[in-house]
């Protein structure tokens, strides 16, 4: 996404300090970001579980869905990675895990291919996906990369404006369950519209830590994330009503649509979300940030797969 991140040993996922200690293989995975991941996964599931509470499960193109939303998430790590050291943005003194290109890791242009072999991965399962379910996926597709590369590159980069929150909402959330859903059954509905909307307010949820984390480094940076323009308070109150709003659309989601209780299950997740909600309304290091960020993520991963269990239980 400790007092600074050079302190951290090369074995957890944020912290090679040179680039002897640590394989290329361990590299990459850190600027990945496989902390972020769970973003991805989740609303694949959810969408593919909604699918068969109505008899229909095509494996294989759950498995390329999942392949290109996975991919477009990591596309999406390393451009970030690349622009915002092009930009200044990851500075020495940032709480968060190292990014490979600012900290000389890696080179930009390696890191700046290997964006693009993500993408082109991600590309190559919506291709099928589109000869299977519709040349629609491709412009979703196309879209989605569009707004992983423009999120902190190009002339007027939108996380830098405070829009962050409200492109992760939109693409790993409302697109992402209903994109899984469709190329199930090439149709859209309420139920998983609904479901797509606790999925959303979660995954943004993680940006929000994120965020709050690097509100000081992004402030001297010029980066006018929602966190520097709402401020550290505003931003953790953000935190609390994206995960009440996702309980909310959880519960009110089959009420309104005459669908199956079982997603409800979703809600045992609660007790994950006491550990990183209090780090997050009382602390201000890195470490104890980084730990919320990673619980953030491990919650929206729970959450999927009790909702999904739910669903698959309704079917």
């Amino acid at each position: 996404m400790t007092p600074t991140a050079r302190s951290e040993s090369p074995t957890s996922e944020s912290s090679p300090s040179a680039r002897d200690a640590v394989s290329p293989l361990r590299l990459w995975l850190v600027a990945s970001r496989p902390r972020t991941l769970p973003a991805a996964v989740a609303p694949v599931l959810v969408g593919t579980s909604l699918a068969g509470t109505e008899g229909t499960f095509k494996p294989l193109r759950f498995v390329c869905a999942l392949i290109g939303s996975v991919f477009i998430q990591i596309g999406t790590n390393l451009a970030n990675d690349y622009s915002d050291a092009q930009r200044g943005a990851d500075a020495a003194d940032r709480l968060g895990p190292v990014r490979v290109t600012s900290s000389g890791l890696v080179a930009p242009r390696r890191v700046l291919i290997a964006t693009w072999l993500a993408f082109g991965v991600a590309v190559g399962a919506g291709i099928y996906l589109a000869t299977v379910a519709g040349w629609v996926i491709i412009a979703v597709g196309v879209a989605s990369i569009l707004a992983g590369v423009l999120y902190t590159g190009g002339p007027r980069p939108y996380g830098y404006a405070g829009l962050g929150e409200v492109f992760v909402f939109l693409f790993f959330g409302l697109v992402a369950v209903n994109g899984a859903y469709y190329v199930q059954l090439e149709k859209l509905d309420w139920l998983p519209f609904g479901l797509s909307l606790a999925v959303g307010c979660l995954a943004t949820a993680i940006l929000v830590v994120n965020n709050i984390r690097d509100i000081d480094t992004d402030r001297r940076a010029g980066k006018r994330t929602l966190a520097v323009r709402l401020g550290r308070d505003g931003a953790r109150g953000l935190y609390f009503g994206l995960l009440a709003a996702a309980a909310v659309a959880l519960v009110l989601t089959p009420a309104l649509n005459d669908g199956p209780w079982w997603p409800l299950l979703g809600l045992a997740t609660a007790p994950l979300a006491v550990r990183p909600a209090h780090a997050v309304l009382t602390r201000t290091d890195g470490p104890s940030l980084n730990a919320a960020l990673a619980g953030s993520g491990a919650l929206l991963g729970a959450f999927s797969l009790l909702v999904g269990g739910g669903l698959v239980i309704a079917a």
